[in-house]
């Protein structure tokens, strides 16, 4: 009975891996261990140097990661030259950090041409940028291939700062996240900024009301006032967690708890019941299970970095990340 019982169960286990692959979930750590040795540690060398010389490229790999694995999965299809990419969208204007990519890419190229993709290197830029900020260092899975179509029309997946808590959280839940993924991966604004335009309305004339958002802590209204006045200049650029922009910790969820929040969407995050016990778990609030972010965000970010990847002959390896196709 064992022998016949073996090779279904066998069959099986090879169908199950086959169709995995078959899914584009073909990635795993250190895929690049034989093939280019030095890879992670090219690119973290380049985010360094980058880093060193201007702080603002760690939020802004972070974001254009996120940004990037929203639209068409994670396949560096933001990073593509061109009329109507995605570079082009409005969501996607104020991105920074295209430099330490090209700069990453070209090394890899003269190391190990034509092995590793644009997609990994984003991958890798956006953990070792929070590992800069004091984040902390998880392993990413690489053997990610590169997409070859990028729409502006199509970052209408993105999550937007004036989205309701419910739409938000379908937007995850399409890309395979839940709601737990969904407030720990918003606790990214934890470092860098945003410009006034994207929260400067709740601060005069909320909803045509006249007055300001009523969730906004009023103590720290007058301040924000002063940093974007009204009908100030919407480009100025104003951290989004209160104190501690430069740092990753999990302070941008005491600031939620205080309402101070800067985005509508982040302050949700407190107001929403759905996602409220999240944020108190990682504040350790009593009574509740608690969270480690830190812990909570490598974990999201792998899982995140998995969406719609592209593996084995699907994608491609770009030669120049921002190659126009």
């Amino acid at each position: 009975m064992g022998c016949s019982m073996q090779t279904p169960i066998v069959f099986f286990l090879w169908l199950s891996m086959a169709t995995t692959l078959a899914l584009g979930q073909g990635t795993r750590v250190g895929f690049y261990s034989k093939s280019c040795p030095r890879a992670e540690s090219i690119i973290q060398s380049t985010v360094k140097a980058h880093f060193q010389s201007n702080p603002t490229v760690a939020p802004g790999l972070l974001r254009m990661h996120f940004h990037d694995c929203f639209v068409q999965g994670c396949d560096a299809s933001i990073l593509i030259d061109g009329p109507s990419t995605e570079k082009t969208a409005r969501p996607n204007l104020l991105l920074r950090g295209y430099e330490v990519i090209d700069d990453a890419k070209t090394q890899l190229e003269a190391a190990c041409p034509g092995v590793v993709s644009c997609a990994d290197i984003l991958a890798l830029a956006a953990r070792d940028s929070v590992v800069l900020t004091e984040g902390p260092r998880w392993e990413v899975p690489t053997g990610r291939r590169d997409g070859r179509v990028s729409l502006a029309s199509d970052t209408n997946n993105l999550p937007a700062f004036i989205d309701s808590m419910d739409v938000q959280k379908k937007k995850f839940a399409d890309k395979g996240l839940n709601t737990q993924d969904l407030v720990t991966l918003v606790g990214g604004h934890t470092i860098g900024t945003s410009a006034c335009q994207f929260f400067s309305y709740r601060l005069y004339n909320f909803n045509s009301t006249g007055t300001a958002d009523p969730s906004i802590d009023p103590a720290f209204l007058p301040q924000l006032q002063a940093l974007c006045p009204q009908n100030g200049d919407g480009t100025k650029r104003v951290g989004l967690d209160n104190g501690s922009a430069n740092k990753f910790d999990a302070s941008f969820f005491t600031n939620l708890r205080n309402s101070r929040g800067m985005l509508e969407s982040d302050q949700k995050l407190w107001t929403d019941d759905s996602t409220k016990p999240f944020v108190q778990r990682f504040l350790g609030i009593r009574g509740l299970l608690g969270l480690s972010f830190n812990v909570e965000f490598g974990k999201s970010m792998v899982k995140m970095s998995n969406i719609e990847v592209k593996t084995g002959t699907n994608g491609e390896i770009r030669k120049v990340c921002s190659a126009v196709n």
